[in-house]
């Protein structure tokens, strides 16, 4: 563990992610907490933080872009017919309290809010647990409730006109490397084989390391996936994909995400293999 700002979360005693609850961050970044860095057991980090290309991607953690118009993600917000337009609209999460917190993960209550006030309430959870000698488990779900007295809706640059741009969830922006990393599920291959569509799992493979992706609860599974590996490497789930998603007041959205993190390069059946035992009851 580290201060009251961060922690650090540990596997069989090893160090395989930290995680940042209150970085200060720019305002048109949607300061929110996140993981980074990330390692495979054997040290080899699996995130990147504010890239050169996408300086509002924090590692790991969860970021929507339109929530009820006030951007979660960072950078611009996609107008319609207009497209991407730098607004003051940003939001930011704010760390409230850990409810748990151990080496191997925590609870944590978070608050959204923008200029209006508080728009959501989130529980996070996060564990961390050693899956094989060369494989961990980071287990993310999260909880968000509408906490104000008018219907929400959370959006994309999707639902606002920009097709194959539903990204708005749970978001790993990983590892960057000379050679874009291969992407697969358990019947398809290649970006545009898998992005824009539900699967029960997929991995990201660079040249020393495997991420494998899954819904762990049937809402999750039938999100649709976010996937880039050309410009950026970057999965992530599509809570509005093609159709905004309401959330009225007192209601809550939750999703879970359980990412296989490997060293080695796998192939698909060593990755099912994996997730099989990652995802069992």
């Amino acid at each position: 563990m580290t201060g009251n700002d961060s922690l650090v979360l540990r596997v069989a005693g090893r160090p395989v992610g930290r995680y940042v609850t209150r970085p200060e961050l720019p305002a048109r970044l949607s300061p929110r907490p996140y993981l980074h860095p990330v390692t495979t057991l054997a040290g080899t980090a699996v995130t990147e933080l504010s890239p050169a290309d996408h300086a509002h991607h924090l590692g790991v953690g969860v970021a929507v872009p339109d929530v009820e118009g006030f951007n979660f993600w960072g950078g611009r917000t996609y107008v319609r017919d207009q497209g991407p337009t730098e607004l003051d609209n940003h939001g930011c999460q704010r760390h409230t309290a850990f409810q748990l917190r151990d080496p191997d993960g925590f609870v944590e209550e978070l608050r959204w809010v923008a200029a209006p006030g508080e728009l959501l309430r989130e529980r996070r959870t996060v564990a961390a647990t050693e899956l094989t000698g060369t494989a961990w488990v980071l287990d993310l779900t999260f909880s968000l409730t509408n906490v104000t007295s008018a219907a929400l809706s959370v959006g994309s640059p999707a639902t606002n006109g920009r097709p194959g741009a539903a990204y708005g969830g749970f978001f790993w922006r990983a590892r960057k490397e000379e050679t874009a990393p291969d992407v697969f599920t358990a019947g398809a291959e290649g970006v545009d084989a898998v992005h824009g569509r539900p699967a029960d799992w997929l991995a990201l493979a660079g040249t020393t390391w495997t991420l494998v992706f899954a819904g762990a609860t049937a809402p999750t599974r039938r999100d649709p996936w976010f996937v880039r590996t050309g410009e950026y490497p970057g999965v992530g789930s599509s809570l509005a994909h093609e159709a905004r998603l309401p959330v009225p007041p007192g209601e809550t959205v939750v999703r879970r995400v359980v990412t296989v993190v490997a060293d080695g390069r796998l192939g698909r059946d060593e990755a099912a293999a994996l997730v099989r035992k990652a995802v069992s009851p």
